[in-house]
């Protein structure tokens, strides 16, 4: 489908006159491809790229257009990938012309890169990035107009009705037929919805040789305005897309990134969305029409026939889509609900389904039946996954008749053979359908089949011959609401199905059908397939059994969970796998944006994690170094296996007796000095610090906080205002009045640095002064937070004596003092449990997070008696959560491993391993400014110069990608320049991880240009 052909001989001869005598301009020219147009590609000495236009006589409206479009971006959307005019030497954009006849004249920017048709770099992120840009393109559009675009124009899809007259220009009679067909569909059903849809100007013409890329397969650029219309919005995704779904094994899929990005820029209506797939089919019968009449009016124009052949290959490919299907696959690409009323089907199933009869045997027919559970009987667990289809059903048969069960399941959402609807199929994962949309219940022959509330026959098949699996049957329901949905019965007995017709009233409880025997169904055990369907996709009772994983989004909306109507006393549906794409996807319309994706670039899919690895879901393991959360391994055995056997014994709240609560509390206070001696239990270390706010308020009755600048202390507001990582950044809100900010002690780039025996002193100056300040407006300190080392502001050991003498000065105003061990505690810091003991200071309250559950959300308060019976003020605390019987036994395990692995040790001797190790390479390579950390929480600070101090944080980012590209190593950035490639991996991280993480960085920084 290309519109453009070459324009003939060279005729590059005299361009060069022209380019000098109008711009001033000389250097390389080559003659590009043009339909009217003479285009030249003009390279100067000193490197510069121009494109040079001259337009044939012709509609001076257009042209003006296409310049006007141009000036109107350039004010409008300055940073689009779009030419820009040159003027010429009297500041002309268009200049008169002799060249083979009067032409007008224009010079452009050049745009880099490869057009989409040549490029090989295509793929998933250059669909989603060229409907980025037509979104921010037709956004910007909205307030242009131009009489130029008003045109009645063939390639606008809008007037595609016009051309019913030239399909006999086709000889073909299937292409001929199939154009009719189109053409016809787009009058009668499509142009009457257009009218009602957004109209502005649009480009038009994103086709694949219009649209540019760059080395990475994104898109670098768009050319040639010369296309532009006033016409439906929504045309432009269905152009582009038509064009980039050329050899896509996914054509829908592809037209739906476009379709998705586009939308997140400039958002389309439900109404738009679904017209996109007919436009499409749309685009390539006017292209065919076009290209036929063009034919017979130059039939010596071989190349018209051979820009065809995508064509039609791609039209036929479009055939073998499920309309239907297609639009809600397009519906769920841009954030609408695939089926718009499947939720409420969902949510009317959920409030009646007291009201269902059973679907096998009445409950009062069958008061003891026994179930078997496939998916929680752990001897068949490997013997199941050798079998597929027919081999996997016989299986079950005798499973369930080993156990002495009634009837046995098959579940939704599980992996099935991969059902074969054609070689096409077969051939393009993307489309293959292999996951089971409903429920099997294995019976005997003949077993009767209930229907579990009233409905109607809607649809009935059986085609023995095709499939051999029995007849299928749809019963018809109605919601309170008016929604129709069917629930679907396979593998049914011809017998049983004799006496229905379409049409037929079914009640509530009544049997209507039966279970078929072997011969009818493939020689497959007695079994019903029972499925939800909220959309038929005009398949009827042919509806299929089983959907396309990388459509899961969209499947379970056309057959959700049946669970919900069958009420089955085991589980019957897994969570389907899907794709990074598609994930991500979700999560941008289901969770708040303000969550990041780690690696956002090339992010991990993580399914496992064991010690110091993390595993995802191809099964390679990456040396996680910066997840303290799972302080003594992911997945410790004995961690899990706290958790298993609490949580099958006993979970509850706290208000009643239970000795893990108090043995975990006795074993805890006793890692700390007098009087550290009282827990408070929470769920996370940002309730802990929000507690050891209201501690600390209600003991002083004071309400100020010193913080230390660049501190994070939690996501709750009440700490986001202590936190000046937060406040102080993007998006923040400022310093809250009543919170006072500490300089932050770093002896690397503050004011007193390494070697200075009084630094820690001298920092703490500033808190004096904090406390000061709050003294000349008659206040005084509730609390001051700090950490033992500081995190976010870099890693950063505390000069000596630091707290020692900041909480003097708070101490000595009525405050009292926090240390916030969230990050760092439980032996991290390898020569103490707690960092704030390097410090040789007794806080007076401690909070804990993170690493004391391994991952399991709990954290906890202590403090001394004293503060914790000033609380005890009559007002109940209350935490639902806070040390129930299993997050209890996790940290009793925790505390045990830590003990056990002697991990305190491990931390110093690993650490300062790979210290010793950053260190020497600091040696080697000048980028390293600094090293520090204490045991296995440590800081490594780049900068590009050493004397400067310049941070170097682009150069981390790509240390850090690297690292991960080619390595398998995980980490991230911390510090106020975001240049220190923080490290802090689970304790068992061992030598020869160490060693292996050194050698890798020196590899990457000797790669550092």
């Amino acid at each position: 489908m290309n519109k453009s052909a070459a324009n003939g001989p060279d005729c590059v001869d005299g361009i060069h006159e022209l380019l000098d005598e109008l711009f001033a301009i000389q250097g390389n020219i080559s003659q590009l491809p043009g339909e009217h147009d003479l285009n030249f590609h003009v390279h100067t000495p000193r490197g510069d790229d121009f494109l040079l236009k001259l337009h044939a006589p012709g509609d001076e409206a257009e042209l003006d257009m296409q310049v006007k479009v141009l000036e109107h971006l350039a004010e409008h959307a300055p940073g689009l990938p779009v030419s820009r005019p040159v003027p010429d030497r009297k500041g002309a954009t268009v200049t008169n012309v002799e060249f083979r006849g009067p032409r007008r004249a224009r010079l452009l920017t050049w745009l880099s890169g490869d057009v989409w048709a040549k490029s090989r770099n295509r793929d998933g992120a250059s669909a989603q990035t060229l409907g980025t840009l037509l979104g921010e393109l037709d956004r910007s559009l909205t307030s242009f107009s131009h009489p130029g675009a008003k045109r009645i124009y063939n390639w606008d899809i809008a007037q595609a009705a016009s051309l019913l007259d030239q399909v006999d220009f086709i000889e073909d009679p299937d292409k001929k037929r199939a154009v009719l067909e189109i053409l016809a569909h787009f009058k009668d059903r499509v142009l009457p919805r257009l009218k009602d849809l957004p109209h502005q100007v649009i480009h038009n013409d994103a086709n694949d040789y219009n649209v540019l890329l760059d080395g990475r397969g994104n898109v670098s650029g768009l050319l040639d305005f010369g296309d532009m219309v006033e016409t439906c919005r929504v045309i432009e995704i269905a152009v582009a897309g038509a064009y980039a779904l050329i050899g896509s094994e996914d054509p829908v899929g592809t037209i739906g990134r476009i379709a998705s990005a586009y939308h997140r820029v400039n958002p389309v209506t439900e109404q738009e969305v679904e017209l996109i797939f007919d436009l499409v089919r749309t685009r390539y019968a006017v292209s065919m029409c076009m290209a036929a009449k063009q034919i017979r009016e130059f039939p010596e124009n071989r190349y018209l026939l051979v820009s065809q052949e995508d064509v039609w290959r791609e039209l036929q490919h479009l055939a073998r889509e499920n309309p239907r299907l297609a639009v809600l696959r397009l519906r769920e690409a841009c954030g609408f609900q695939p089926v718009p009323s499947a939720a409420r089907v969902m949510r009317w199933l959920e409030r009646n389904a007291h009201d269902f009869a059973s679907v096998v045997k009445p409950e009062n027919e069958r008061p003891e039946a026994v179930v078997f559970d496939f998916t929680a009987n752990a001897s068949y667990a490997e013997e199941l996954s050798r079998f597929d289809g027919p081999q996997f059903d016989r299986f079950c048969e005798d499973a369930i008749s080993d156990a002495g069960a009634d009837f046995g399941i098959g579940v939704y959402g599980e992996d099935r053979t991969v059902y074969k609807s054609d070689a096409f199929e077969m051939a393009n994962p993307a489309i293959r359908r292999s996951v089971h949309l409903g429920i099997d219940i294995f019976a005997p022959d003949y077993e009767p089949v209930y229907a579990p509330f009233a409905g109607k026959v809607a649809f009935f098949h059986d085609d023995a011959v095709s499939n051999g699996f029995g007849p299928t049957v749809l019963l018809e329901h109605e919601t309170d609401e008016g929604d129709v949905f069917w629930t679907l019965y396979g593998h049914l007995s011809r017998r049983g199905c004799e006496k229905l017709t379409i049409g037929q009233t079914v009640e509530t409880g009544e049997a209507f059908a039966e279970f078929g025997p072997r011969p009818e169904n493939g020689e497959w055990p007695p079994h019903l397939h029972f499925q939800i369907v909220t959309d038929h996709l005009g398949l009827e009772a042919r509806m299929h059994g089983v959907g396309v994983r990388r459509q899961w989004a969209v499947w379970r909306d056309i057959s959700p969970d049946p669970s919900v109507i069958l009420g089955l006393p085991v589980p019957a549906s897994v969570i389907v796998a899907q794709d990074k794409e598609t994930l991500i996807r979700e999560r941008h319309l289901r969770i708040g944006r303000a969550l990041s994706i780690a690696y956002s670039d090339a992010p991990l899919k993580i399914v496992g994690g064991e010690g110091a690895y993390l595993i995802d879901d191809a099964g390679k393991h990456w040396l996680d170094m910066v997840n303290n959360v799972c302080h003594v391994g992911h997945c410790h055995p004995r961690v899990v296996k706290a958790a298993q056997r609490q949580m099958a014994a006993l979970n509850t709240n706290s208000r009643y007796l239970h000795d893990t609560l108090v043995e975990y509390s006795r074993r805890l206070t006793a890692q700390f000095p007098d009087p550290l001696n009282v827990c408070f239990f929470v769920n996370s270390g940002s309730e802990a610090n929000d507690l050891a706010l209201r501690l600390a308020r209600n003991h002083g009755g004071n309400h100020d906080v010193i913080t230390v600048d660049h501190a994070y202390h939690g996501h709750l507001s009440s700490l986001i205002d202590v936190s000046p990582y937060k406040f102080a950044g993007e998006g923040g809100a400022g310093c809250p009045e009543h919170v006072r900010v500490a300089e932050m002690p770093d002896l690397y780039r503050g004011r007193w640095r390494h070697g200075d025996v009084g630094a820690g002193r001298k920092y703490a100056e500033d808190v004096k002064r904090q406390v000061e300040a709050l003294a000349h407006e008659g206040r005084q300190p509730a609390l001051m937070f700090t950490e033992g080392v500081l995190g976010t502001g870099g890693q950063l050991v505390l000069p000596d004596d630091y707290l020692k003498h900041a909480y003097r000065h708070v101490r000595e105003a009525g405050g009292l003092c926090l240390a916030d061990e969230v990050q760092i505690g439980f032996g991290r810091v390898g020569s103490h449990m707690w960092a704030f003991e390097t410090q040789e200071v007794v806080p007076d309250i401690v909070t804990l997070g993170k690493p004391i559950g391994n991952g399991h959300p709990m954290a906890a308060v202590i403090t001394t008696e004293e503060i914790a019976a000033t609380f005890a003020n009559g007002m109940e605390y209350f935490n639902t959560f806070g040390g129930n019987p299993v997050s209890a036994s996790i940290g009793l395990a925790v505390l045990d491993v830590i003990r056990d692995e002697r991990l305190m040790h491990h931390c110093h001797d690993v650490g300062n391993r790979l210290m010793d190790g950053a260190r020497a390479l600091a040696d080697r390579h000048e980028i390293i400014g600094d090293v520090r950390g204490l045991g296995l929480f440590i800081g490594i600070e780049l900068v590009r110069d050493r004397e400067t101090q310049e941070p170097a944080p682009d150069e981390l980012d790509t240390v850090i990608r690297k690292l991960k590209q080619n390595h398998g190593i995980l980490l991230s950035s911390e510090g106020p320049h975001d240049n220190v490639l923080k490290i802090k991996p689970p304790a068992p991280f061992s030598p020869e991880n160490c060693d292996y993480f050194l050698t890798s960085l020196d590899e990457v920084l000797s790669g550092l240009v």
